[in-house]
C-alpha cells in the first residue's frame, strides 16, 4: 500500500468584499430603508456585517453552482446510459496528469460498477468557477491555490502516487449516486428543524469536499484494490510513460461522443509513440487511431536478411524468430506476478483474473502490463540479438468481446499496432498469431480460459466457429492495407487447436473457410495453420493446393513423458537427429504437408518451471502433475531415474549456480534445435521474456550465457562430437 496522502487543511472562505457594480445585488432593500429614514445615523458596524453576510451568500451561491455542474453531469450520464449503469466502452476510464492539458478529472462512483469521468465541458465550468474565486481572493491579498495551480504544484508527486491513490481518494469523493438522490443538494443533509445558518454551513461542507476533488491532480480510477499478495490486485509496473505527445493536443479536440472511450488519448495510460490526433476512421471495423499516416520499410534486421521493402524468400533463407509470449495474451508461467493469489481463489487464467479484478481494475492492471512488459527497447534488443522475425500472440478480445466475457476489450489492439510499428523500425518481420479464439480452441490457460473446449465443440461450438470467421474477416481487411504488405510476413489462423480432441474434418473445413476469407480480403502473405498435435506425417495431403500456406508445429520434448525420460546425451541426439528427421519428412509433400515451420520451442530439459503446467500444478518430472482429467495426470516421476530422487530444485535454481557442464549442455541443446528446424522454413523461440523462468526466456538465457549472443553465432551444429555430459545429474 502507498502511504496515505495527508489531508489538506482548509479554512473558512474569507469575505471577498463589496460585490462588483457590474453585477446585480440581491440586497437592494438596504437602500430602501435608508431612503425612508434619511435622518437615521450611519451604522458602520451594521454595514460591515451586511457586507459580510452578502459575501457569505455569494460564496454559497458559487458553491451551489459547483454542485449544479456535477449534478447535471451525473444526471446527463445516467440519462444517456439508462438505469444508472455507466455506458460501456472499449477502453476503461483512465486519466493521468498531462502537461498543458488544462484538465482536471473528477469521477463519480456507481453503486454497481466502476467509475466514469466528468466531461471536459463540466470540468471547464468547475475550473472557471474555481479560478474566479481564486482571483477575487488574490485581489484581497490572500494566498489561494486552486484548480490548475494546485495541479501543477503536485503533478510530479501524484504521478508517482497515481497507481496507489484509489483507496484514499475514494473516501473523499462525493459520489454520483449521492448527488443524484439529492442528499448533497443545498440543505439536503439537514432536514426539518435546521435553520438557514445550518443549511449554509452544510453547503459549505459540501463545497469543501468538491474543492478537494478539484485540486487532486490525477484521475482517480475507482474500483481498484489494495496490493495484498494472494488476495487483491497484483502490483503493476512502476515505470511511468512520459506521454509528452499530448502536450500540443487540446482535450476539446476530442468529440464529446468519444470522450472517455477508446479513441480518447487522454484516457490512455501510455501514449508514447502513438499518433494522438483524434480520428474515428476504421478499416474492417477496426480503429486506426494511434497510427501515423506514413511508414518506412527501408530497414533491415541484420546483414543476412533483406530490408523490409525487399522480398524475404521463405524456404530459401531460414526464419530466425522469437515469440512475444505472455504480453498481449497472458500466460501464468511467464508472468507469475499477475497470478499471485491464494490457490483457493482459483485464479488460473486471464478469464478468472479479469473476472476477479472487475472491468476497471483489470483494464488498469493489464494496460500497465502491456505498456511495460514488451516495449520499444525490447524490439531493439531482439534485433541486436540477431533475430529477423517476431511472432506476436494476441487474442480475440483485442477486437471484440461477447456477452459474459470478463476480458479487457480492445486495449491490447492498440499495443499490437504499436508493436508492429516498433518491429518495422527494427527491420523485423511479424508473424500475427491469434492465440485465443471464442470458446477456447484447446482448453489451456493461454487460450484465455482453462477447461472445456468450446470452439467447434459443445453447445456453442458452431457459434464460436462463426465468430472466429467473423474475427478473421475483420483482421484480414485491416492487415490487407498496403502499410502491412512488407512488415507482416505471416498471418496465423489459430494457435494450437487441440485437434486430438476435436473432429479433424470440422477443423479442416473451418480452416479452409478462414483461408478463403483472408485471401478474399486481399492478404497475400503466407498463412500459418497449426498442426493440432496430429503428428507431422498425418498432414500429408491435407489443405493441399493452397499457395503460400505453411504448417506450424510446436516441438517440445518435455511434455512427453517418454522423451522427458531421455538422459542428457539422448536429448541432445534427439535435438540433432529426431527433429531434423521430422522436418525433412514434413517438408516433402510426398511424405508430409510441405512448407513447415517450428513456431515454438525451448531449451528447457524439464517441465519444472512454476505454473508451466497450470497455476499451482506440479510437474511430470517429479510425478506431481495432478490435473482435472485423471487420464492426463502424471503421478509417478518421469525424470531419467524415475524415482523419488527426481527434483526440480536444480532446474529452477538461479543460473549463476549452474555448473559449467550444464550451461554448455543447455547451449548445445538450443543450437542443435536451431540447426534442425532450419531444415524446414525456420523457427520461433518461446519466448523472449519471462519474469523468472530462465530456460524459457531468450533474453534471460542470453544474459546467463546459456544462449548465443547472436542467433547465428553457434558453437555446435551436430556435425561433431558434443563431448561427454555423463557427469551431469539426471535428477537435479
Amino acid at each position: 500500500m502507498a502511504p496515505q496522502r495527508p489531508e489538506p487543511k482548509h479554512r473558512s472562505r474569507p469575505s471577498t468584499g463589496t460585490p462588483s457594480p457590474t453585477k446585480s445585488s440581491p440586497r437592494k432593500s438596504s437602500d430602501k430603508r435608508k431612503s425612508h429614514d434619511p435622518d437615521r445615523p450611519d451604522r458602520p458596524d451594521r454595514e460591515k456585517r451586511k457586507s459580510h453576510q452578502f459575501e457569505k451568500r455569494k460564496s454559497h451561491n458559487a458553491d451551489r453552482d459547483r454542485e449544479r455542474v456535477v449534478v447535471e453531469e451525473v444526471r446527463e450520464r445516467r440519462r444517456s446510459t439508462g438505469n444508472g449503469s455507466p455506458r460501456k466502452s472499449g477502453s476503461p476510464k483512465k486519466s493521468s496528469p498531462r502537461k498543458k492539458a488544462e484538465r482536471i478529472v473528477v469521477e463519480y462512483e456507481d453503486s454497481q460498477t466502476g467509475s466514469n469521468t466528468l466531461s471536459a465541458d463540466s470540468l471547464a465550468k468547475l475550473d472557471a468557477l474555481n479560478s474566479k474565486d481564486g482571483e477575487k481572493q488574490k485581489s484581497k491579498g490572500g494566498k489561494v491555490v486552486t484548480g490548475r495551480a494546485m495541479k501543477e504544484r503536485h503533478k510530479t508527486k501524484h504521478r508517482r502516487r497515481e497507481s496507489n491513490a484509489n483507496e484514499k481518494v475514494r473516501q473523499r469523493v462525493v459520489s454520483g449516486n449521492t448527488l443524484e438522490r439529492g442528499l448533497a443538494q443545498r440543505g439536503g443533509f439537514l432536514k426539518g428543524e435546521g435553520s438557514k445558518k445550518k443549511k449554509i454551513i452544510c453547503a459549505a461542507v459540501l463545497a469543501t469536499a468538491l474543492l478537494l476533488i478539484i485540486v487532486i491532480p490525477v484521475g482517480v480510477v475507482v474500483g481498484g484494490k489494495k496490493n495484498n499478495k494472494g488476495a487483491d490486485e497484483p502490483a503493476a509496473a512502476t515505470s511511468t510513460p512520459s506521454n509528452g505527445n499530448l502536450d500540443g493536443i487540446d482535450p476539446n479536440s476530442i468529440p464529446s461522443s468519444a470522450k472517455g472511450g477508446y479513441l480518447d488519448p487522454f484516457t490512455w495510460y501510455d501514449t508514447d509513440d502513438f499518433n494522438v490526433t483524434y480520428t474515428d476512421e476504421t478499416v474492417g471495423g477496426l480503429p486506426i487511431m494511434g497510427l501515423n499516416s506514413t511508414w518506412d520499410d527501408s530497414k533491415k534486421a541484420n546483414k543476412y536478411v533483406p530490408a523490409l521493402k525487399d522480398k524475404f524468400n521463405y524456404g530459401q533463407m531460414p526464419i530466425r524468430g522469437v515469440n512475444l509470449g505472455g504480453w498481449l495474451a497472458l500466460e501464468p508461467f511467464i508472468t507469475p506476478s499477475l497470478f499471485n493469489y491464494d490457490s483457493k481463489m482459483n485464479i488460473i487464467d486471464e478469464y478468472t483474473l479479469t473476472q476477479h479484478l472487475g472491468p476497471s481494475a483489470a483494464a488498469k492492471t493489464l494496460e500497465r502490463h502491456y505498456s511495460s512488459f514488451i516495449n520499444k527497447q525490447a524490439f531493439i534488443d531482439i534485433q541486436n540479438a540477431g533475430f529477423d522475425h517476431v511472432r506476436i500472440p494476441f487474442s480475440y478480445w483485442a477486437v471484440e468481446t461477447f456477452d459474459g466475457d470478463p476480458y479487457v476489450p480492445k486495449i491490447s489492439w492498440r499495443y499490437l499496432l504499436r508493436g508492429i510499428e516498433y518491429a518495422r523500425s527494427c527491420g523485423l518481420r511479424v508473424n500475427l498469431d491469434v492465440h485465443g479464439l471464442p470458446g477456447s480452441q484447446n482448453g489451456w490457460n493461454h487460450s484465455g480460459r482453462q477447461g472445456v473446449i468450446g470452439w467447434l465443440n459443445g453447445t456453442d461450438g458452431t457459434l464460436n466457429g462463426q465468430r472466429s470467421l467473423d474475427l478473421h474477416d475483420k483482421l484480414s481487411q485491416f492487415f490487407a492495407q498496403p502499410r502491412y504488405d512488407n512488415v507482416v510476413g505471416i498471418y496465423g489462423l489459430v494457435n494450437e487447436p487441440k485437434m486430438i480432441k476435436l473432429v479433424t474434418a470440422t477443423v479442416l473445413e473451418w480452416s479452409q473457410n478462414a483461408i478463403s476469407a483472408v485471401r478474399k480480403n486481399g492478404v497475400k502473405q503466407w498463412i500459418a495453420v497449426g498442426d493440432g498435435f496430429l503428428g507431422l506425417p498425418n498432414w500429408k495431403g491435407k489443405l493441399s493446393g493452397i499457395s503460400n500456406l505453411m504448417l506450424d508445429a510446436h516441438q517440445y520434448v518435455i511434455f512427453n513423458t517418454g522423451q522427458l525420460a531421455f538422459d542428457h546425451k539422448a536429448k541432445l541426439d534427439y535435438a540433432c537427429d529426431g527433429w531434423t528427421g521430422q522436418m525433412k519428412t514434413s517438408m516433402d509433400t510426398s511424405t508430409g504437408f510441405g512448407p513447415t515451420i517450428c513456431g515454438e520451442w525451448s531449451q528447457a530439459d524439464t517441465d519444472c518451471a512454476p505454473n508451466l503446467n497450470n497455476v499451482n500444478t506440479g510437474s511430470r518430472w517429479t510425478g506431481t502433475l495432478n490435473l482435472p482429467d485423471p487420464s492426463l495426470s502424471v503421478t509417478t516421476p518421469s525424470c531419467p531415474s524415475k524415482d523419488s530422487k527426481c527434483s526440480c530444485d536444480g532446474a529452477n535454481a538461479d543460473p549463476g549456480s549452474y555448473s559449467d557442464d550444464y550451461k554448455q549442455w543447455l547451449k548445445f541443446n538450443a543450437e542443435a534445435q536451431m540447426k534442425s528446424f532450419e531444415v524446414g522454413l525456420g523457427w520461433f523461440y518461446w519466448t523472449w521474456l519471462t519474469e523468472d523462468a530462465v530456460q524459457w526466456s531468450w533474453k534471460l538465457g542470453m544474459q546467463a550465457g546459456i544462449l548465443p549472443g547472436k542467433v547465428w553465432d553457434r558453437e555446435f551444429n551436430c556435425s561433431g562430437d558434443a563431448g561427454g555430459f555423463g557427469n551431469l545429474p539426471e535428477t537435479y
